[in-house]
């Protein structure tokens, strides 16, 4: 009987897929969470009726979260929609899935890093193969159940990252494959040939630009992938022409200068143009003014950031992994707090270090570069939030392509036992922190306590708490969740930098029983409103108060509202949207026809290409029964009819007009 040889990596490689699968399955069971609501449960846009032309472009540009829309990650959701409603469990199976494929996606390449690092000539690649195959089961393994991904899995909004970066490991991988093809078929003994050898040149090309693009529509990180591309291409391949640079730089290979013209003309020349767009915006107070940081004190926090970013991806803790992370202290200076100084000196010491190893270990130097190199988007000059687990999900590859190499035993077999110890006791940590998490992620309520407790000074996770109490007391005055719920709101109120998302909590929940609401709370919340300029929170805030009112669920003072909606309006350059909230609260409710109008025609100025703003002041117009008027900002709604996504709202303005 003939023995069938068992490719053992492959075999590993699937009891890693479906070991992840396992730890993950519970968490599938959960709700939904923060900014799912804006971008999911409240958007109406990815929640089409049909699967028609027009219905699947409004959906593709739906996405509040970016300017850019993200209208593949969008477009994703809307068929999760079609297929099976508004389910959080298949959204979060397709996240889990696309979390597979990437890890998939990792094992390749990293297994063709390893095995072309492992052998100094193409004819000696399978004397390591095994090793490399090993290792790169480990790395792929251990990214797969790190911790600091499961956000990037769970949270059903951060599908835009997963799958952007899943471009971004398709692009590496087929960037790698024809560099490798190149230098291959360059090689004289291969008996290369140069139609081959350009075969592979276009490869490359064909991955670096063609994944970005895809990966763009998904979420903005995918612009990272040609500076990615170059770190490889500088580490591992050396700008080489022919053959392969030696382990110790004594013999420097001539350089392939189609290889340097690329990547001027991919990345070095978007980059300078980026920042001549950029630079000047962000060197404006104005451009800072939502945020409690500036620019040097962004940076100085963030190195801090990054260097926790290791930690928690290396050696987590649970609350170090408390996914809220608003109660952060910022640097106000090298040493307030003294971490700062410490942390920025780290970050040089990892530099120094990736360049000082990058011919005797180049995989290592390449791990760092990618790690810090992910982090150059959303850790430096941007005016982001400061803190986010997801951001790592492409800079933990990093780490473990930098990390995992090194407690693999290759050839020295001495101390193999205790590297192996090592390496597997860290992975057992992993999966069972991550198991645990998504537990918790698996039932909304105990997962929102498991959050308050790990993050107890985080507004947000206090508020989220009382949130989920109110939730399952459904409104009912007696349900002992309402006494509850009273707790965290009003603790989460009076933490610093909190937005009005408690109070107006308070507010909407005591309001829509017809219990008594706390002049105290009104007072917090307006307040706030005047002393910053609002963000995203606080107008949704504003927008969920003026929503139940409209609706007649809630009873609120006339007159708080204004206040609220003034002490916001109070700040240069208030955003579309608050202009708008106010023109609604203004028409429908204050019955103030000609504010309504005057606030809805101001959000059209400073959004014009944003189509809501406009088919509500035509209907504003019509309703005044200035049909000439109606008709001109009809036309000028037109030119927004993008792939046919306005024809039915456009149709039933017009027949507002025409109603014969």
């Amino acid at each position: 009987m003939t023995r069938i040889p068992i490719n053992r990596s492959a075999l590993w490689l699937t009891i890693g897929l479906l070991l992840t699968l396992f730890v993950y399955w519970p968490g599938l069971h959960g709700s939904w969470l923060f900014d799912d609501y804006p971008n999911i449960v409240d958007n109406k846009g990815v929640q089409p009726s049909d699967a028609h032309i027009s219905s699947l472009v409004r959906a593709a540009l739906s996405s509040p979260s970016s300017e850019f829309k993200r209208p593949l990650a969008s477009l994703s959701f809307a068929a999760n929609y079609l297929a099976s409603g508004l389910d959080p469990y298949w959204m979060k199976l397709t996240n889990l899935l696309i979390h597979l494929a990437n890890g998939l996606l990792v094992f390749l390449l990293s297994r063709r890093l390893l095995r072309w690092a492992a052998s100094p000539q193409p004819r000696q690649a399978t004397n390591n193969a095994r090793q490399s195959d090993i290792t790169a089961v480990l790395i792929t393994a251990g990214w797969l159940l790190l911790p600091i991904n499961l956000t990037g899995v769970l949270y059903v909004v951060q599908r835009m990252e997963s799958l952007a970066n899943l471009f971004v490991l398709i692009g590496l991988l087929g960037y790698v494959a024809g560099r490798q093809k190149m230098l291959n078929d360059s090689n004289p003994a291969n008996h290369g040939k140069p139609a081959s050898y350009s075969r592979g040149l276009v490869l490359c090309l064909a991955s670096i630009t063609l994944p970005t693009a895809i990966g763009l529509l998904a979420k903005e990180t995918a612009v990272m992938l040609p500076l990615y591309a170059v770190t490889v291409e500088w580490l591992v391949f050396r700008f080489a022409l022919t053959g392969r640079a030696s382990a110790d730089g004594a013999q420097a290979p001539a350089r392939d200068q189609r290889i340097v013209a690329m990547f001027a003309l991919l990345l070095l020349l978007p980059l300078l143009i980026g920042l001549a767009w950029l630079l000047p915006k962000v060197a404006s107070p104005g451009y800072w003014s939502t945020r409690d940081f500036g620019l040097r004190t962004r940076l100085l926090s963030e190195a801090r950031i990054v260097v926790d970013y290791i930690q928690w991806t290396l050696l987590p803790t649970p609350d170090a992994l408390s996914f809220y992370h608003d109660d952060f202290r910022i640097s106000e200076g090298l040493f307030a707090p003294w971490t700062t100084a410490a942390s920025i000196l780290v970050l040089i010491a990892l530099v120094a270090g990736a360049f000082w190893v990058r011919r005797r270990q180049p995989l290592v130097a390449l791990g760092i570069a990618w790690f810090l190199g992910c982090h150059l988007l959303t850790g430096t000059i941007l005016p982001l939030e400061l803190i986010y687990e997801h951001r790592n999900y492409f800079a933990s590859f990093g780490l473990l392509v930098a990390m995992v190499p090194m407690l693999t035993p290759g050839r020295d077999r001495l101390l193999a036992l205790p590297r192996y110890v090592l390496l597997g006791g860290v992975m057992l940590y992993w999966a069972g922190l991550t198991s645990i998490t998504a537990n918790a992620w698996g039932q909304p309520l105990h997962l929102a306590e498991e959050l308050a407790a790990r993050a107890p000074e985080s507004p947000r996770a206090q508020y989220e708490l009382g949130r989920t109490y109110i939730i399952y007391s459904h409104y009912d005055p007696a349900s002992p969740f309402i006494k509850m719920a009273y707790k965290p709101l009003e603790k989460a109120a009076s933490l610093p930098n909190a937005s009005i998302l408690p109070e107006q909590a308070l507010i909407f929940m005591n309001s829509r029983m017809h219990l008594p609401i706390k002049d105290a709370w009104w007072d917090s919340l307006i307040a706030k409103l005047r002393s910053r300029k609002s963000g995203v929170q606080d107008e949704s805030s504003l927008g969920a108060l003026t929503q139940c009112v409209r609706e007649r669920r809630c009873d609120l003072s006339r007159q708080r509202m204004v206040d609220a909606y003034l002490a916001a309006l109070s700040h240069p350059n208030p955003s579309a949207r608050l202009l708008a909230m106010y023109g609604d609260y203004a028409w429908n409710v204050l019955g103030d026809h000609e504010l309504g109008e005057l606030m809805t025609a101001n959000a059209v100025e400073h959004a014009p290409n944003e189509p809501a703003y406009r088919i509500t002041l035509v209907r504003m117009l019509a309703s005044e029964g200035r049909i000439d008027e109606a008709r001109a900002a009809i036309k000028d709604l037109e030119s927004l009819n993008i792939g046919g996504s306005l024809d039915h709202r456009i149709q039933s303005l017009r027949h507002l007009l025409n109603p014969a």
